[in-house]
């Protein structure tokens, strides 16, 4: 009787370990596998280095055309950009060369570069023109 008791606690006490040991490995993946399902998605905001702006101006000034700016509207991270403005996809070359820009929008006005979040329409980056 007193084998069949052990038994039974070792093998709950291996159960409950290796139940433990799941649901740690299981956040640790869940962890690991945040960034890259973030990076898919956009972000509140955007941090580009000097060259990854300068890239995206020459992308992104060569193949459009800048937008006049409404006279009510101030270009700068948090405003939601009006109707006025059109707002284009970041192009498929530079979203693999700036990763970070892939799940964005953008507007080119005649001084700025403005990275836009396509679900709320609010400025994550403003890029000035010599940047």
């Amino acid at each position: 009787m007193k084998a069949q008791q052990l038994i039974a606690a070792i093998a709950a006490g291996a159960l409950i370990s290796s139940v433990g040991a799941a649901c740690a490995a299981e956040a640790g993946s869940t962890k690991s596998m945040q960034p890259s399902a973030m990076h898919s998605m956009a972000k509140p905001g955007l941090s580009l280095t000097t060259a990854q702006q300068r890239l995206a101006w020459k992308d992104i000034g060569r193949s459009s055309h800048a937008q006049k700016i409404p006279a009510d509207f101030t270009p700068r991270v948090g405003a939601t950009v009006p109707t006025q403005i059109a707002l284009k996809p970041v192009p498929a070359t530079l979203g693999r060369e700036v990763t970070a820009l892939k799940p964005y929008d953008y507007a080119l006005l005649k001084r700025d570069l403005l990275i836009v979040n396509p679900t709320d329409k609010k400025v994550v980056d403003v890029i000035s023109r010599h940047a």
